[in-house]
């Protein structure tokens, strides 16, 4: 069956700090002014991204994998994760700071809620002057000092804190602790798991007046508390051609910034394809169609793709594949 470029219907996301840059930099068709996530394309049960271009559309994404399983993921792919997509792909709208959270890895998140673990990579799109994402501990901590700071209420005073302008890159081991702060808009690349540990919310009440759940003794035996360098991402940035940015057991992420048509043969890559447009426009194509993309828009290619040929005379796109 003929594998064209596909693209997903958002799944969009209100949330208490969302904004309207998905609305109005992304281009997203959104009445609300506090979306704060539009997920593009996700396994997660409950939000399974459903195709919305050519002769599949309306099908789900899992559908699609039970009927063209390695075809669609690749045969390596299907032998590490069965018909389970690995891969969630978001883009987030931080109006306010979100919430101080880290994620469990794949041993922890297994054990206690069936689910993979949840490592994670940001690639910054726009940001307000100053923002900032928290990222780690800016020096080693003891467990018992970290209790007592969230007791205290000090706990930001021991957060690293990053400034960010647009094409900044950050990777997220899982056990770090982390936030996106008030101003950013980034495209987040993730396994696919929905489990989050959220140890402090500034305080915040939602519409109904509640404090937002804390996950305070979950996070204590998943948390890294080590101070890491290991978070900002440093990569080539040469156009037309592709600079490597990530490498992971989990996802592999390349970023393209392209002024003219680039070719790939991807007949040894035996990994599905997924291209983020984080600036302008372009045109992917493959053995049996094309799909256009603009800035905000995302296209999963399959595995049994032969060439992958992009047509722009003016691309930015964030490239993950297994």
């Amino acid at each position: 069956m003929a594998l064209y470029p596909l693209k997903f219907r958002p799944i969009l996301k209100e949330r208490l700090w969302g904004g309207t840059k998905l609305k109005d930099v992304l281009n997203k068709h959104i009445a609300s002014d506090i979306t704060g996530e539009s997920w593009e394309l996700s396994g997660v049960s409950g939000d399974i991204s459903i195709i919305a271009n050519g002769q599949f559309e309306g099908t789900s994404l899992n559908d699609l994998i039970q009927q063209q399983r390695e075809t669609l993921l690749g045969n390596s792919v299907v032998e590490r994760f069965g018909t389970d997509f690995p891969i969630l792909i978001k883009f987030i709208d931080a109006k306010q700071d979100l919430s101080i959270q880290l994620h469990p890895n794949d041993e922890l998140a297994k054990k206690r809620h069936n689910s993979f673990g949840k490592t994670e990579m940001w690639y910054v799109m726009d940001a307000d002057p100053g923002a900032k994402l928290i990222v780690g501990f800016k020096r080693d901590v003891e467990k018992s000092e970290y209790v007592k700071s969230l007791e205290e209420g000090t706990l930001e005073d021991l957060m690293n804190y990053e400034e960010v302008t647009e094409g900044d890159t950050f990777f997220i081991n899982t056990g770090k602790i982390h936030a996106i702060g008030a101003g950013v808009l980034l495209a987040e690349i993730q396994q696919t798991s929905d489990v989050t540990y959220r140890v402090f919310d500034f305080n915040r009440r939602d519409k109904e007046g509640n404090l937002r759940e804390l996950h305070t003794e979950l996070a204590l035996d998943a948390m890294d508390y080590s101070r890491k360098d290991d978070f900002k991402v440093n990569y080539e940035n040469e156009q037309d051609r592709i600079n490597q940015m990530v490498v992971s057991p989990y996802f592999k992420t390349d970023f393209l910034d392209l002024t003219q048509t680039l070719t790939q043969d991807v007949s040894d890559r035996d990994s599905f394809t997924i291209f983020m447009c984080v600036g302008g426009s372009a045109e992917i194509g493959n053995d049996w169609g094309t799909a256009y993309l603009q800035k905000g828009e995302t296209a999963l290619v399959a595995a049994s793709s032969k060439t992958i040929t992009i047509n722009t005379k003016g691309a930015k796109l964030l490239e993950v594949t297994i």
